[in-house]
C-alpha cells in the first residue's frame, strides 16, 4: 500500500488508488467534473489538477494519475490555483449565462467550483458557440449550450444502463453530446443522467421550471415503485410532491433510481380519491365517513365472520398489520397479498427470499435466471448483474429472450430443463466458488421446487453463501409475508371460501369478477380498478403522506417518514381502519401510531429492528419436477400500478418508449 503526503499530510491508500482519491483520504476536496467514483476515468476536464513531486513542473490531473510511494502533492500551491482558474475559464467561455432560468441553479457544480475556484471575472470577449437541443425523450431536458463535454452521462449509459445511446460527435470546440439519431434514450434508467451531469445540459422534463431546491421540503422515504427498497429523498412544497432523488445506500441502490422511482410523482395529484363513495342504486356517490361505515357495520352483520382482507402491492406493513388485527376480530385467516393470483409456499421465508442481498449479486460468478426479466422487474438488481458480469460472471437464463443489456445465453422456455441443465450451464455451475439462481414470480408455480432441488444439487448454499434467490416485484410482499398474509393456494383460497366481506388494501389488480358475491370496501388512494369495483370507498394515503415500515426482497426492514398530507378527506389507512373497528364493535388495540408500531413488533419482532432480517435456511420439501413455460408477469414497465397509470409522464414513457408512438417536439 503506497504512502505519501498530501499538503503535508501523510496517507496511506490502497494499491491502485489514484492522487484523487489519496487527497480525499486526507480530507482535502478536488474539485472535479469528469470524474465519478463510479464510472470509469476519462480525465476530460482537467479540473482536478495538482502539483506533484517527483514528476513534471506542471500541475496534472489527479483523477487520472496513481497513487505512488513517496509522492508530495499539494492541492494548495500557486501553480496549482493559477491552474484551476484558467481551466475555469476555459469551461466558462462558451458557457451561457443562464444560472436566473436553469433548473440546476442552486445544485450545480459548475456555480458552485466557479466561485470557489475560478477567477472573479472573464477576459474573453469573443461570441458564445452555440448547440441545438437534441431529444432525448421524455424524462431527460437538454439544453446541450451548457453542456462542458465532461462525458459523465456517456459513461453511464454504456456502463451502468448497458444501452449505449449517448455518445459525442464531431471534434474540438465542435464536440456535442447528442442520442443516437437524436431518438428517445429506451433505458429504464436514463433519468440518473441529470444527477450525474455537473451543468445544466441534463435536467428533467417534468420537473423543468417547477421549483427551486432552498424552496423545498426533503422527506427521507423508501421506494414502492418496485421490492427493491431503493432509499429516496421526496422534495415536496406546501401539499404538493415536486420530485423524487435517490439517496446514496451501497446495500440496496448505491446513488442510482429508475425512471419510474423519479417521475411518477406527478401521479400522486391526479385521480386521487378525496372523499368516501358507497354505491347505490349500481353508483358510487359521495358519502360521508358516517354513512361509508354505516353501510360498512350492515354488510359485516350479515357477513357471519366470512371477512377478508387482500393488501397490493404498494401498501406499509403497519396498514397490512391493522387490517390482520380487523380480519382476525371477526374469527377470519382469509389474508392474501399476492393480489394477482400466485399461490407459492411460503412455510419458509428463506425460500422466497433474495438470499444473496442486492449487493451480494454483484459477486456471483455463475448466474441462472430463472422466468424473470431483471431489466423490469428490478433495474437496479440487473445493474449488479451488470457488475458481476465485469468480474467474469457468466449468466444463463430460462424464458422468453428479452434484451437484459449484456450477454446471456439461453437455455429455452421451458422449466424442466430446471432438472437437468444444458452441458454449458452445467459445467460453469460445477466449477463457481459462488453460484447464484434467481427465480422470478413467473417461475414460482412450476419451478419453485425444481428450483430448490437445484439448489441442493449445485450447492448454491454454503459457509457464507447463499445463492438462492427469488425475485420478487411489489414493494409490499416480503412485509405482508412476514405478518402472515398468505393462504395455501392464495387468492384462490379465498375465493372458494366465498367472503361476505372484503378489504382491498389499495389492490387493484385482483380479478374482481371473483368477488361479485362479496361486499367490497376499496381503502386506497386512487381511482383505479379497485374502486371501481368497489360497493364503498374509504379514501388512504399514499406512501408519501405517511410514516410507514417497508421489507424489500432481500428481508430488509426500512421505515419511510411523512412527506405531505393526503388530499381532501382521505386519512392514513391505519387510522381508517382503526375508527372502523369501532363502528364494528371490534376495536383494535391501539389509538396512536406508535402503539400500532409496538405491538406489531411484538408479534413480528423481525420488524422492529431496520436493516437485514435473518431468516434460518431450512426449504420446504417440493415437488421437484419443473413444468410449464414462462410467460412474464409485466407487460409494460412503465404502467405497473394505480399511481403509474394515473401519471402523465409514465402514460408518455409507455406510449413513446414501449409502444413506439411518436410525439412532436415544439422549437424552443
Amino acid at each position: 500500500m503506497p504512502k505519501l503526503t498530501v499538503d503535508g499530510i501523510e496517507v496511506e491508500v490502497p494499491a491502485g488508488a489514484t492522487v484523487l482519491q489519496a487527497c480525499e483520504a486526507a480530507g482535502k476536496e478536488i474539485p472535479r467534473f469528469c470524474y465519478h467514483e463510479r464510472l470509469s476515468i476519462a480525465g476530460n476536464c482537467r479540473m482536478c489538477l495538482v502539483e506533484v513531486k517527483p514528476g513534471p513542473p506542471k500541475p496534472q490531473a489527479s483523477c487520472a494519475l496513481p497513487a505512488g510511494d513517496g509522492q508530495e502533492v499539494r492541492t494548495d500551491s500557486a501553480m496549482v490555483k493559477a491552474a484551476r482558474e484558467g481551466v475555469m475559464e476555459f469551461l466558462l467561455i462558451n458557457h451561457p449565462l443562464d444560472c436566473p432560468i436553469c433548473d440546476q441553479g442552486g445544485e450545480c457544480d459548475l456555480q458552485d467550483q466557479s466561485i470557489a475556484y475560478g477567477r472573479g471575472h472573464s477576459r474573453y470577449t469573443e461570441n458564445k458557440r452555440a448547440v441545438t437541443e437534441k431529444y432525448m425523450g421524455p424524462i431527460v431536458k437538454t439544453v446541450m449550450t451548457r453542456c462542458i463535454q465532461c462525458t459523465r452521462c456517456v459513461r453511464f449509459a454504456e456502463e451502468v444502463a448497458g444501452v449505449e445511446e449517448i455518445g459525442a460527435i464531431y471534434r474540438g470546440e465542435n464536440m456535442q453530446i447528442t442520442s443516437y439519431l437524436e431518438q428517445a434514450v429506451t433505458s429504464e434508467l436514463s433519468g440518473n443522467v441529470v444527477d450525474l451531469c455537473p451543468v445544466g445540459a441534463l435536467t428533467a422534463k417534468p420537473y423543468a421550471f417547477e421549483a427551486r431546491p432552498w424552496e423545498l421540503k426533503k422527506t427521507l422515504a423508501i421506494d414502492v415503485m418496485d421490492a427493491v427498497g431503493t432509499n429516496i429523498r421526496i422534495d415536496s412544497r406546501g401539499r404538493g410532491v415536486l420530485r423524487v432523488l435517490p439517496r446514496i445506500n451501497e446495500d440496496v441502490n448505491e446513488e442510482w433510481a429508475h425512471d419510474k422511482t423519479r417521475h411518477h410523482v406527478d401521479g400522486l395529484s391526479h385521480r386521487r380519491l378525496d372523499r368516501p363513495y358507497v354505491r347505490r342504486d349500481g353508483k358510487l356517490v359521495e358519502a360521508s365517513w358516517d354513512e361509508a361505515f354505516e353501510a360498512i357495520a350492515v354488510a359485516a352483520r350479515g357477513a357471519g365472520g366470512k371477512v377478508a382482507a387482500i393488501h397490493g402491492d404498494l401498501t406499509d406493513c403497519e396498514t397490512i398489520f391493522a387490517a390482520r388485527k380487523l380480519v382476525e376480530a371477526f374469527g377470519s385467516d382469509l389474508l392474501e397479498g399476492r393480489q394477482t393470483g400466485m399461490d407459492y409456499d411460503v412455510t419458509s421465508l428463506s425460500a422466497v427470499n433474495f438470499n444473496t442481498t442486492i449487493a451480494g449479486a454483484e459477486t456471483a460468478d455463475a448466474i441462472l435466471l430463472v422466468g424473470t426479466n431483471l431489466r423490469w422487474e428490478a433495474p437496479l438488481v440487473n445493474t449488479r448483474v451488470r457488475k458481476a458480469i465485469k468480474r467474469g460472471a457468466k449468466v444463463f437464463a430460462i424464458g422468453p429472450q428479452v434484451d437484459l443489456t449484456y450477454k446471456v445465453e439461453w437455455l429455452g422456455n421451458d422449466l424442466s430443463l430446471l432438472g437437468k441443465l444444458p452441458k454449458a450451464a452445467a459445467e460453469a455451475f460445477k466449477d463457481a466458488a459462488r453460484p447464484m439462481v434467481i427465480v422470478g414470480g413467473a417461475a414460482l408455480k412450476g419451478g419453485h421446487g425444481a428450483s430448490l432441488a437445484l439448489a441442493k444439487k449445485l450447492n448454491l448454499v454454503r459457509d457464507n453463501w447463499n445463492g438462492f434467490n427469488v425475485m420478487h416485484m411489489a414493494a409490499s410482499r416480503m412485509g405482508g409475508l412476514m405478518l402472515g398474509f398468505a393462504c395455501k393456494g392464495g387468492i384462490a383460497d379465498i375465493v372458494a371460501a366465498g367472503p361476505k366481506l372484503t378489504f382491498f388494501l389499495g389492490a387493484d389488480e385482483v380479478d374482481f369478477t371473483k368477488f361479485s358475491n362479496s361486499f367490497n370496501v376499496y381503502i386506497g388512494h386512487h381511482g383505479d380498478k379497485g374502486a371501481h369495483a368497489a360497493d364503498v370507498i374509504l379514501p388512504g394515503a399514499s406512501y408519501a403522506e405517511k410514516a410507514g415500515t417497508y421489507v424489500n426482497l432481500e428481508g430488509r426492514v426500512q421505515r419511510g417518514d411523512k412527506a405531505v398530507f393526503a388530499p381532501g378527506d382521505a386519512r392514513e389507512d391505519w387510522t381508517i381502519l382503526r375508527a372502523l373497528s369501532e363502528k364494528l364493535g371490534k376495536t383494535l388495540p391501539f389509538d396512536s401510531f406508535d402503539q400500532l408500531r409496538a405491538a406489531m413488533f411484538a408479534e413480528v419482532p423481525a420488524l422492529a429492528e431496520e436493516g437485514l432480517a435473518s431468516f434460518d435456511w431450512n426449504p420446504p420439501s417440493l415437488d421437484a419436477k419443473g413444468q410449464g413455460e414462462v410467460g412474464y408477469p409485466i407487460a409494460d414497465f412503465y404502467l405497473t400500478n394505480a399511481i403509474c397509470r394515473a401519471s402523465p409522464t409514465m402514460q408518455r414513457c409507455s406510449a413513446e418508449l414501449i409502444h413506439g408512438q411518436d410525439f412532436a417536439e415544439a422549437a424552443e
